[in-house]
């Protein structure tokens, strides 16, 4: 098993010292759906949402979710991000999101794109819980993230198709 980095011997939380590290670039792949009743999906659909467009809302809170990761998460480092996409895709029982962040830099964007997909689906059921509170925040996960010293993952190796076209969608001009 690896030694937790945010630890010191005797226990305490750290932050890493990222400074002796090269700056490379660095790409982070998200994703995770928001289930809900059919009604919700039509309503969304159809802008008809009292609160407004669920699914710009989503984005753009999103976006913002990424930018403030920092403040967050506790020990996560600030970042100077360089551009974030965030896809919402309504399914037939869900609002499917990814979010592709990217930055060159001394460590990775992971959390800014978990985060990122995090706070879109929140948006979501704020948005939306008028017209079903039993929606269900489900699998927010890391897809693929590539540059550092760790090297690349792919979820489910490197032959796995599984949402190529929607992490495709999301990363393009990230990349």
């Amino acid at each position: 098993m690896k030694k937790l980095t945010h630890v010191d011997e005797a226990g305490r939380a750290v932050m890493v010292d990222v400074g002796s590290k090269p700056p490379t670039r660095r790409v982070a792949v998200a994703s995770g759906e928001v289930f809900c009743r059919p009604e919700v999906l039509d309503a969304i659909a159809a802008g008809a949402a009292k609160k407004g467009d669920v699914l710009a809302m989503a984005r753009v809170a999103g976006i913002q979710g990424a930018k403030r990761t920092s403040e967050l998460i506790p020990l996560c480092h600030p970042l100077a991000i360089d551009r974030v996409a965030v896809d919402l895709e309504l399914a037939t029982d869900r609002v499917k999101i990814t979010s592709a962040v990217a930055c060159t830099g001394r460590t990775g964007v992971e959390m800014e794109a978990l985060t990122a997909v995090s706070v879109a689906a929140l948006t979501v059921y704020d948005m939306c819980k008028a017209m079903d509170r039993g929606m269900t925040i489900s699998a927010v996960r890391l897809e693929e993230k590539s540059g550092g010293a760790s090297g690349h993952y792919l979820r489910g190796g490197s032959g796995s198709e599984a949402g190529a076209t929607t992490q495709q969608s999301a990363r393009e001009g990230v990349e």
